[in-house]
């Protein structure tokens, strides 16, 4: 089953196309991240799948509902976590989630078992009665996810959910987020941090007003990368490259520091033995040989340079 499924999907604003004919399809239960530069066209994105704006041509189902002509059934059936979510700091973090769990048409009861639920699931309980307003950022940041699942939403789109975050406040959020994923929930992830999309996400997808690439963070670094090894010399790197890259097995061949080759590699388990012994018959001392992971910055920086396909 497909929790998100976009065809030709646009929207324009007078001159200006912000996303341009997309076409996306996520699963059900994954956790989808969705990367672009600032400008790109996500936000737009996020507010035509949550029915907030109408598409100016293309077609988009969420949890199964239109999003033109079922509307309100795609928005009781999303949560959606903005940059800047807005808390009544002046109310407990229970009153607070009591009050939204009603405007989302829960019962005075579904309402407080819910909110109950959620601050102990996110391990607030213990700070229900107390104002929001003196909370730390990341306790704010888990009581607006919560917000936005208070009306056990299929879908939930997240913004930004770490940024400003301390370390420890952001590994409690992704603990949440991963949790989330467990229980059958489909996560649509902004984010500027790689790196956590690369520890969260089971799909990525880079956008640039268009869909550029869209597979997994594995498959990305292979269509990109290769399989490639790294190899550490005692000594100077560079001198040894053009060697390295006649060899018929070798794909491409780069220096990454002073004493460091990285190799792409048509088969490292059945190549490494045959690059290793003709580096030493050519008089290099191997430190060690190992694989090479890109990171999915690095995978982000290549993708992003390619041209939109007109």
């Amino acid at each position: 089953m497909n929790a998100i499924e976009c065809y030709q999907l646009s929207r324009r604003f007078q001159t200006i196309t912000a996303v341009d004919n997309l076409d996306l399809v996520v699963p059900a239960g994954t956790i989808f991240g969705f990367l672009g530069p600032n400008g790109a066209g996500k936000t737009t994105t996020v507010r035509m799948l949550c029915a907030l704006i109408a598409p100016s041509s293309g077609s988009a189902r969420v949890a199964g509902f239109d999003v033109q002509t079922e509307a309100d059934s795609v928005r009781a059936n999303t949560g959606i976590l903005t940059e800047t979510p807005a808390l009544y700091d002046t109310l407990s973090a229970l009153e607070n989630l009591t009050f939204f769990a009603r405007l989302y048409g829960l019962s005075a009861t579904q309402a407080s078992e819910r909110a109950a639920h959620y601050l102990r699931l996110f391990e607030l309980w213990e700070r229900r009665n107390d104002p929001v307003g003196g909370f730390s950022k990341g306790m704010r940041q888990k009581l607006a996810i919560a917000r936005a699942l208070l009306h056990d939403p299929a879908v939930l789109f997240l913004d930004e959910p770490t940024s400003g975050l301390d370390p420890a406040a952001s590994r409690s959020v992704r603990d949440v987020i991963k949790s989330l994923r467990a229980s059958g929930r489909t996560i649509f992830l902004t984010t500027h941090n790689l790196a956590e999309a690369d520890e969260l996400c089971d799909l990525i997808g880079v956008f640039r007003t268009r869909l550029i690439s869209l597979d997994t963070p594995a498959n990305l670094r292979t269509r990109l990368f290769g399989r490639s090894v790294r190899v550490v010399l005692a000594g100077p790197a560079a001198p040894l490259a053009p060697l390295v890259q006649q060899l018929s097995f070798v794909m491409n061949v780069t220096v990454d520091d002073e004493r460091t080759l990285l190799v792409q590699l048509t088969d490292p388990e059945k190549d490494n033995p045959v690059l290793v012994r003709a580096l030493v018959a050519a008089g290099a001392d191997v430190c060690y040989i190992e694989p090479f992971t890109p990171s999915l910055e690095a995978v982000y920086l290549e993708l992003i340079q390619e041209p939109v396909a007109g």
